[in-house]
């Protein structure tokens, strides 16, 4: 097994790679209760309570569009909607999505927080934890991710800290990793026309300088609030021109394709919930993606490696049959 954190030939410092058997993972609106009461001592025209109810009608209505969950979904949160394709593409195909559906956001995402607790599994066994918060910031929205894995052959820790605009683009990133003892810390940015990568491990720096892309990704692995991020950039984007930045080696940005699949069924904490089926094929790798109505991430298979996110208090039914990864 070679060192997760080691320098490449040519001095280029390798950063936090996986061991070799771990690859890459990369309303009902209330009706509102209108009463009229007209009370008259005397016979009213038809004519006159026609000129009447006619404004009346009218105010309700405007009441009603107001109360509508779909202009109240249009809060400019980080997330959006996701739709699905009624018929299965071909696996890794591009997904033409028709993301304009917004459906109504609980309330935390109407105030532009966003957060989500998930068990980290391979073959089924939970073997760590991954968390992120996504709250609004100064200059759009300041994204904190953790996750903890425990398992023979990767003990695996990241800590990633964010910045994006109001449209999702990167303004920062700052990132911690262990991997089996060996550390690694990047900074990322925009750099005019490109990505700047400074990436430190066993004492050594290198710079990478990336292609920019609008529609780009931070992805490392195992990390929840990256795959949410990248959910709300393909609403934006109508799952095309997606890119993700991949923060191991020496650096790398590639392209991504969604594929849109039937819906499915699920629960989230013991409700039914209408579950959105993605693909995203990134670096040659297929990532299964299950969200849900205000296209938040429930859980995310890799099944060439067995791994699985899954939030806390969700079950996807039939569940996911997870793969054995790849032998040597």
């Amino acid at each position: 097994m070679p060192d997760s954190c080691s320098a490449g030939e040519g001095g280029n410092i390798y950063a936090f790679a996986l061991p070799l058997q771990y690859p890459s993972l990369i309303t009902h609106v209330p009706q509102l209760p209108v009463k009229i009461n007209v009370y008259t001592k005397v016979v009213v025209h038809t004519r006159m309570r026609i000129l009447v109810l006619l404004p009346l009608a009218g105010l309700v209505a405007l009441i009603h569009a107001m109360a509508s969950p779909a202009i109240a979904a249009q809060s400019g949160t980080h997330s959006g909607s996701q739709s699905a394709s009624p018929s299965k593409p071909q696996a890794g195909s591009p997904a033409h999505s028709t993301a304009g559906t917004q459906a109504a956001a609980p309330s935390n995402a109407q105030a532009g927080i966003e957060s989500g607790s998930f068990t980290v599994s391979q073959l089924a066994h939970a073997v760590g934890t991954a968390d992120f918060h996504i709250t609004p910031g100064t200059h759009g929205y300041d994204s904190i991710s953790t996750v903890n894995v425990n398992m023979q052959g990767l003990e695996y820790a990241l800590s990633k800290t964010e910045v994006l605009d109001k449209a999702d683009h990167i303004q920062h990133e700052l990132l911690s990793a262990t991997v089996n003892g060996s550390a690694v810390n990047v900074v990322g940015k925009p750099d005019e026309a490109q990505f700047l990568l400074n990436i430190s491990a066993n004492g050594r720096s290198s710079t990478t300088r990336l292609d920019a892309h609008n529609a780009a990704v931070f992805l490392p692995d195992f990390d929840p609030g990256a795959l949410e991020t990248l959910l709300a950039v393909a609403v934006k984007q109508n799952n095309r021109d997606l890119w993700a930045i991949l923060p191991k080696q020496a650096g790398s940005v590639v392209p991504v394709q969604l594929a849109t699949y039937a819906d499915e069924r699920g629960t989230l904490d013991g409700k039914p919930v209408t579950v959105h089926h993605l693909i995203a094929t990134i670096a040659g790798n297929n990532t299964d993606l299950f969200s849900g109505p205000e296209n938040q991430l429930l859980q995310a298979e890799l099944p060439q490696q067995g791994f699985s996110l899954v939030r806390k208090g969700f079950v996807l039914t039939p569940p996911k049959k997870p793969l054995a990864p790849p032998t040597e």
